[in-house]
């Protein structure tokens, strides 16, 4: 039987009123004071799935692609002016211009050539999104991001070399692996750069990252539902 777009909305707003009250739950048993962003992972989602989690006041969203997001979210934005828009997933340095343009928080910062293209374009817009930079804390060849061991000099260079005030760091641990430690390594990267922002856990483990402090948690699946195919990169 097919779902009406009535229970599919009633659904994720549900189930977004479940991953706050968890959010706030972890987060009370941190014994953390400062708040957790929730970036709530609207990738391959049409407006329509979008419109019932703005009525619930949800404002933060997260996508992969530029170009999605590009096609989707100006419409969304002209009728909501305080939507933050997050890019979570891998950028070319191609699509900086429109990135800068677009996204308030970019969280995929892991080469020197983006580092160049997003510095050009942050001062021909004079806009400044939050930056971070993403950490391939498990070393997989497979994916994107700055070894643990090179990211002290990677963040000295977007710096010293860009001029990038970068604002935080971002992780996805492996698959097989338990998220902890991974979270754990992410955490003491950031305090020893003077880092404010961690951007990790998703819908399997976003509890646990709160727990060693991520600022913001890139939930998808867990509120929107199962995707057609998700996607390493980003959340879900």
């Amino acid at each position: 039987m097919a779902i009406s777009a009535k229970t599919q909305a009633s659904d994720s707003v549900g189930r977004l009123a479940n991953v706050r009250s968890e959010m706030e739950r972890a987060r009370k048993a941190a014994g953390r004071n400062d708040p957790v962003t929730l970036i709530a992972v609207s990738k391959t989602f049409a407006a329509a799935a979008i419109e019932p989690l703005l009525g619930a006041g949800q404002r933060t969203f997260g996508e992969n692609r530029v170009q999605e997001a590009k096609g989707k979210w100006p419409p969304i934005q002209a009728r909501y002016r305080d939507i933050a828009l997050h890019l979570i997933g891998p950028l070319q340095s191609n699509k900086a211009k429109d990135a800068v343009a677009l996204f308030d928080a970019i969280h995929t910062v892991d080469r020197p050539s983006l580092c160049a293209a997003l510095a050009r374009e942050i001062e021909r817009q004079n806009r400044a999104p939050l930056l971070f930079v993403e950490v391939n804390t498990g070393a997989e060849p497979q994916k994107a991001g700055v070894l643990p061991e090179q990211t002290d000099a990677f963040l000295k260079s977007c710096r010293a070399d860009y001029g990038l005030t970068i604002s935080g760091l971002m992780c996805i641990p492996p698959a097989a692996e338990a998220p902890a430690p991974h979270f754990a390594l992410l955490a003491k990267i950031a305090k020893r750069n003077g880092l404010k922002f961690l951007s990790m856990g998703m819908s399997a483990d976003f509890t646990v990252a709160i727990e060693f402090g991520a600022t913001h948690v890139r939930v998808g699946s867990a509120i929107f539902g199962q995707r057609l195919s998700d996607e390493a990169q980003g959340d879900s």
